[in-house]
């Protein structure tokens, strides 16, 4: 009866220590969560006040580009006035902010003036810094959520998750279809240089061991591939016969070159002297 009672207590207290070590680890990527988090914040609230400053320097040279600029406005204070909301309605307004953002520099890359500005390049290469922080901290956050969220989902963690009413965190993600659109690649012209034709494209036809010639008018087989081109030999040109040593040429002929006087005649299956040495 006491062995039975040893070993109940046993089972009791090793589940309490389960219960204990898991519902403190729940509490722990909790806050790993939040903190996480807050790095994120510290970052997009410094791309807040590095916009104004921003937006004033291009305006000083791009006057006429008003609606970019008050479109940058309007979804900056939009950005700033959801602070409290949920990860996700963050991540959708800083979205349209990194969108607003991007067509504005778009929009300065027409004046070279505003490009070759100190206080603008000191404020771009500063918010291109704090955009890749917050990338950053975005991965490490989401990272984190994952691991939160599993645990929650996962079986007897769930049960914990369940009784003490852990709900699983949301992600941030910012949806940017311009990011995410995959880019169009041509083969046509790959390895071309401006000003330069691009390289011809192989089309599906008759194989051959011989050399490929690019497709041209009148050589086209029915497949619509390439045809093989035998190389041509060179034919040999047979030179003039020089006349003798001593002999006379003929009236009207053109001078031809011959031999040194006194060489012997050349033999039969010889070539004939061409001058040379």
């Amino acid at each position: 009866m006491t062995l039975v009672i040893v070993i109940v207590v046993a089972i009791v207290v090793i589940l309490a220590i389960a219960l204990m070590v898991s519902y403190n680890r729940f509490v722990k990527q909790r806050n790993l969560i939040q903190e996480s988090w807050r790095q994120i914040d510290v970052e997009l609230h410094r791309r807040y006040d590095l916009i104004p400053n921003l937006v004033e320097t291009v305006r000083a040279f791009a006057a006429h580009e008003r609606h970019v600029f008050e479109e940058v406005a309007r979804l900056r204070t939009q950005a700033v006035n959801v602070q409290g909301a949920s990860p996700e309605q963050r991540a959708s307004a800083e979205g349209e902010l990194s969108g607003a953002l991007r067509q504005m520099m778009i929009s300065v890359e027409a004046y070279p003036q505003i490009q070759s500005n100190q206080n603008f390049l000191n404020l771009q290469r500063e918010l291109t810094d704090t955009e890749d922080r917050i990338a950053a901290g975005r991965r490490f956050y989401n990272a984190n959520v994952g691991d939160y969220n599993t645990r929650i989902e996962a079986f007897p963690s769930n049960i914990i998750a369940g009784r003490f009413k852990f709900e699983k965190a949301g992600y941030f993600e910012v949806k940017d279809e311009q990011v995410r659109a995959v880019p169009q690649v041509s083969f046509g012209t790959i390895g071309s240089v401006q000003g330069e034709p691009a390289q011809p494209q192989m089309h599906p036809g008759t194989q051959s061991s011989g050399q490929i010639q690019p497709q041209l008018p009148g050589q086209q087989d029915q497949q619509g591939g390439y045809q093989q081109i035998p190389q041509q030999q060179p034919q040999y040109q047979p030179q003039q016969q020089f006349p003798p040593a001593g002999g006379q040429q003929s009236a009207g002929q053109p001078p031809v070159g011959g031999p040194p006087a006194g060489a012997p005649a050349p033999q039969d299956g010889q070539p004939p002297f061409t001058g040379g040495q």
